[in-house]
């Protein structure tokens, strides 16, 4: 494998203003041509042959198709999107409220792009309902043995005693509820486990852990594995894009000084194993040469993270990271994004779901094609480089 050196990323061209409107708009005209269809339902999480099919409001996924919906409401304050964004907040309501599929700790996936936003964004009761349900219903999920969010399956059941690295944008569901509501709790749990999460999936040279096992009795550290990476011991590139993104965020909430090291040390590892057109393969281990598929939501989710960071870092160190997010969003725009409506339904090409290798028991969907977060997310990105955002996580 081969991986470009960052120096060179450096000089890659940056997007352009201009080039930020034009991608934005083009997105925005995808959702609103896809609302006859996904209004009252949801996107798949992944597309089939380029095409999302549509489904119930299951899985962790559907809330990124109704954040789709209110940033391209933010683009375009077309009456159609905020009508269909109040439409699937009463689903999100409904959802928490009969308490259908939320045994996970993906509540803030679910509830922060599509109740908190639409919240914000409207001031819907309905949706601050949802929201504040759904981050109590996150809580219950929290181990006092270990101080962590378990992640999935039953709470009593020793081989799921774990959290992964992806819960890190769960919790601005939490910080959120503490200051809707005054409630420390929310906070309380929030702040334990990210200093859990960072302690324990961040590697000496920081890679990252997808998951890490506690021991159910004692709460004690016991071991890190992968179930989405290539192995045990490569980064899982969608990984080590949520720890980028989740210790920005983890910073807006708490301003711990001692995670910027941590946050530039990931990024860091992230682009040093990009390959030369900065989109990463699936796995981080892989670069140019070698015969995998890409994960282009990777590199939207790192370069929403850059962009959050910035907020809080000196003018020199801020304008590096931005540039850097720049490039990382020109090469999605300029040659994954979809511009053939003909061709796809979605909005950004050649991602990666769940890959299975030879050493994880990952099931095998969603490879080489659009998915939900993926579409978000590099929406997400242009929406901060386009305008001052009021951020929904």
């Amino acid at each position: 494998m081969k991986w470009i050196e960052i120096e060179k990323i450096e000089k890659k061209p940056e997007i352009s203003s201009e080039g930020v409107e034009a991608a934005l708009n083009l997105a925005a005209a995808q959702v609103i041509r896809n609302l006859p269809e996904f209004t009252d339902r949801f996107q798949k999480a992944y597309s089939e042959n380029g095409f999302y099919e549509g489904t119930e409001n299951r899985d962790w996924t559907t809330g990124f198709w109704t954040g789709e919906i209110w940033l391209a409401y933010e683009q375009t304050l077309a009456p159609e999107l905020k009508r269909a964004g109040e439409i699937q907040m009463q689903s999100f309501l409904d959802r928490i409220e009969n308490k259908i599929d939320v045994e996970t700790h993906d509540l803030g996936f679910l509830y922060s792009p599509s109740c908190v936003a639409g919240y914000k964004l409207t001031g819907s009761q309905v949706g601050r309902k949802a929201a504040l349900m759904a981050a109590k219903e996150l809580i219950t999920r929290f181990h006092e043995k270990g101080e962590f969010i378990q992640a999935w399956g039953p709470l009593n059941a020793p081989d799921n005693y774990r959290l992964i690295i992806d819960c890190l944008l769960n919790l601005p569901l939490l910080y959120w509820a503490t200051e809707e509501t005054g409630d420390q709790r929310y906070r309380d749990v929030a702040e334990k486990h990210i200093h859990t999460a960072l302690a324990n999936v961040i590697r000496p040279d920081f890679s990252t852990w997808h998951t890490f096992f506690f021991n159910m009795e004692t709460g004690r550290p016991d071991h890190g594995a992968t179930c989405q990476g290539y192995r045990d011991g490569s980064a899982w590139a969608r990984g080590q894009a949520w720890g980028v993104y989740g210790t920005a965020v983890g910073y807006k909430y708490t301003k711990r000084e001692s995670y910027i090291p941590v946050f530039k040390g990931v990024t860091r590892y992230f682009l040093e194993h990009l390959p030369e057109d900065l989109v990463p393969f699936w796995d981080l281990e892989f670069g140019d040469g070698d015969d995998q598929p890409r994960d282009s939501s990777s590199a939207s989710i790192a370069a929403c993270g850059m962009l959050e960071m910035a907020k809080y870092l000196p003018e020199k160190e801020a304008a590096y990271y931005t540039g850097i997010a720049k490039r990382l969003v020109k090469a999605v725009a300029d040659h994954y994004a979809v511009k053939d409506f003909s061709k796809s339904n979605g909005i950004v090409l050649h991602s990666t779901y769940s890959n299975h290798s030879p050493y994880n028991t990952c099931n095998h969907y969603g490879v080489d094609e659009c998915n939900i977060w993926g579409d978000y997310f590099y929406m997400e990105a242009l929406t901060r480089l386009h305008k001052d955002w009021n951020i929904y996580w």
